[in-house]
């Protein structure tokens, strides 16, 4: 057998036990398909499954759903209501439905999702202590900032204030669409959204489009993550594919907001003083703002603050490159390739083994997750974007 092939059966094992559990598990699997450079390609492509593929809720429990959170059968409050999921995503799965003219997207929460968050984080738990050599007690402010997050995304009332609030915040974005959500058909459990028409942009960026297209998709995407980062300080923290949609004008949409992340000062300040490129290169500056950032720590030896120091250095030099310039292609083969090759050596440096990885804020899982699915996105995209054009959102 083939590494290839054995990538693959691997995978394949890994996504079907993941899958059966849903929840939170089969998030982690959203998580690493956006990995594209840490993990083999059968593990990308099988994770990505995650995004769209996912066993559905039978019709009796839709149903009990509806009467438990509504009090009503969904014929009733319906004009019409399609029994067949239309998708499936991690934690819930989206029916068609009508209502007084309108065309809805209703989204059921799987039942027991976020009963279950803590003991599914439990056995996918060893796998990221492998992934991200975490050692000990002190990886579990990780693991805490995970389930909270999780938790939230099962708070569908929730998710509909942070949907009102981000879309009414970012509706002077040009080439950005949302749906609007009623909260009168809606609950703990069930959101009801607009149905909003559109190719995912997953499958958007498989088809042949122009390069105008692909610079005017990234651009949005660019503005409005930049826009929420900076005007704010809340943000869109889990840009796979599946959240978004081209429409047939070439806009686009973003349909969900489970996960929101809030951006607090003690931690965005230091992280985007890093994001210039006289701080990296200024030594008692780059020191100062590591420490903060909590990468490196009171306790640390000579030798640990010398190795992270370098290691750091390096990873935010490539990784904050597109804010040094006034354009920055996402397509560019060279950057990518740079990733690939820091990826690989860090992957196979013995060193980094030995040292303990519980390195940096617990803000950093997330932020660090957006800004790596937004370069995703942008490469797929194959965008040249410009890196300053967000300003002109904050001024208005």
């Amino acid at each position: 057998m083939t590494r290839d092939e054995l990538d693959n059966d691997n995978a394949g094992d890994i996504y079907d036990g993941l899958k059966s559990l849903k929840g939170s598990a089969l998030k982690v699997a959203q998580m690493l398909s956006m990995e594209k450079n840490l993990l083999p390609n059968a593990y990308v492509e099988k994770f990505s499954l995650s995004q769209f593929s996912v066993p559905p809720l039978s019709g009796p429990l839709v149903r009990k759903t509806f009467k438990k959170y509504l009090d009503k059968y969904p014929e009733e409050i319906f004009d019409s209501f399609e029994r067949e999921s239309i998708n499936a995503a991690s934690i819930g799965q989206v029916h068609r439905a009508t209502k007084d003219g309108m065309d809805l997207a209703v989204k059921i929460q799987y039942p027991g999702v976020a009963e279950s968050i803590s003991s599914d984080l439990a056995l996918v738990k060893p796998i990221a202590l492998r992934m991200f050599n975490l050692q000990g007690k002190d990886s579990d402010k990780y693991f805490k900032e995970v389930e909270h997050k999780l938790l939230e995304e099962t708070n569908y009332l929730l998710e509909i204030e942070q949907s009102k609030e981000i879309t009414s915040k970012c509706s002077h974005i040009e080439n950005l669409r949302f749906p609007n959500y009623y909260e009168a058909l809606s609950s703990e459990r069930i959101i009801t959204m607009d149905w909003m028409k559109g190719t995912h942009l997953g499958e958007f960026t498989k088809t042949s489009f122009s390069k105008e297209v692909g610079n005017k998709l990234g651009q949005t995407l660019w503005d409005f993550y930049m826009y929420q980062i900076h005007g704010i300080r809340k943000v869109h923290a889990d840009p796979h594919p599946g959240n978004f949609l081209v429409n047939s004008k070439g806009e686009l949409v973003v349909i969900d907001f489970g996960c929101i992340k809030e951006v607090p000062d003690d931690f965005y300040n230091p992280y985007f003083e890093l994001a210039k490129k006289e701080n990296i290169s200024n030594d008692a500056i780059f020191t100062q703002k590591l420490y903060e950032l909590e990468i490196l720590t009171p306790s640390d030896t000579e030798k640990e603050i010398k190795f992270f120091k370098s290691l750091f250095h390096e990873m935010l030099s490539l990784f904050t490159s597109p804010f040094h310039e006034e354009k920055f292609d996402f397509g560019d083969t060279d950057f990518w390739n740079k990733i690939a090759a820091l990826s690989e050596h860090y992957a196979s440096d013995k060193q980094i083994r030995k040292m303990n990885g519980n390195r940096g804020s617990k803000h950093f899982l997330y932020m660090n997750r957006t800004f790596f699915g937004l370069y995703n996105l942008l490469n797929d995209l194959n965008a040249e974007i410009k890196v300053n054009h967000f300003q002109k959102y904050l001024q208005a």
